[in-house]
């Protein structure tokens, strides 16, 4: 028993630096947004390029390091949530969606740790590489597929931000919760329209223009800052983006993290 319980808090922590890891990927992406909104400089970026911004600060490939542990700590997490359920979805068909979403969660951010894991190592020309299974008929249908369950994620996220549902997991103190709920509002939906977007190219791309040309977050806020009033939903939604950074961060300190091993 005394061993289960110490194996549950190490993967608390581990757990926690990987809301901690998102958190400090999506602030700079919000971050560097915010200053091109403005004219400070800054770019629209993903995360990939939100980690190579990471490495060009003092103490770099420390940071590199501490960012490539804390995302395997959230693959793990998202893993154990999606197969032990530890927040009870259930086997319904709304639970059984979620759960799946949580196991994918879990397949794309240990792809993003390969990858800041071989830009550790200085492999750069190998984290570039594009499977070939791509451009076949099945990786267009796998396309579509991914862009339907970004979509799908997208919505649950404007759901879940414009319905407050995340408090149902967090224990964020009363003297906090007057600021935080907003801001956890406003992370939640910008990173839902993002994520629809997002899915949408993706879909795009393999219907229509019949190609598997992989898109992001920065072409989904370029494709905003084009739009009418481009201006202005490019800095809402880069100011969402940081938003989504900060209710990471508070989800590491704050959120019901049980491990059942």
């Amino acid at each position: 028993m005394g061993n289960t319980i110490a194996t549950g808090k190490n993967f608390k922590k581990l757990a926690q630096m990987g809301y901690l890891s998102r958190g400090a990927v999506y602030l700079v992406i919000g971050g560097l947004a915010l200053l091109a909104a403005f004219g400070s400089g800054g770019e629209t970026t993903s995360s990939k390029g939100a980690i190579v911004a990471i490495t060009q600060q003092p103490f770099g490939e420390f940071l590199l390091a501490l960012l490539i542990i804390g995302l395997v700590g959230y693959v793990i997490w998202r893993f154990i949530q999606s197969v032990k359920d530890t927040d009870d979805h259930g086997t319904s068909m709304k639970g059984m969606t979620v759960r799946i979403a949580l196991f994918i969660s879990a397949i794309t951010h240990a792809a993003l740790a390969l990858w800041a894991l071989k830009l550790l190592l200085m492999d750069e020309n190998s984290s570039h590489s594009r499977p070939e299974f791509l451009s076949s008929t099945l990786g267009k249908w796998l396309f579509i597929l991914a862009g339907v369950a970004m979509i799908g994620a997208g919505i649950a996220h404007l759901y879940k931000g414009w319905t407050a549902k995340f408090q149902k997991y967090m224990d964020i103190p009363a003297q906090q919760r007057q600021w935080a709920k907003p801001v956890c509002q406003i992370g939640l939906m910008a990173r839902g329209v993002v994520w629809c977007i997002v899915g949408w190219f993706f879909i795009y791309s393999a219907m229509i223009a019949g190609s598997t040309e992989v898109k992001g977050v920065a072409d989904a806020l370029n494709f905003l800052r084009e739009q009418n009033y481009g201006s202005w939903l490019f800095s809402l939604t880069a100011t969402g983006l940081f938003c989504f950074g900060i209710y990471s961060v508070l989800e590491a300190f704050y959120r019901r993290i049980e491990v059942r091993i």
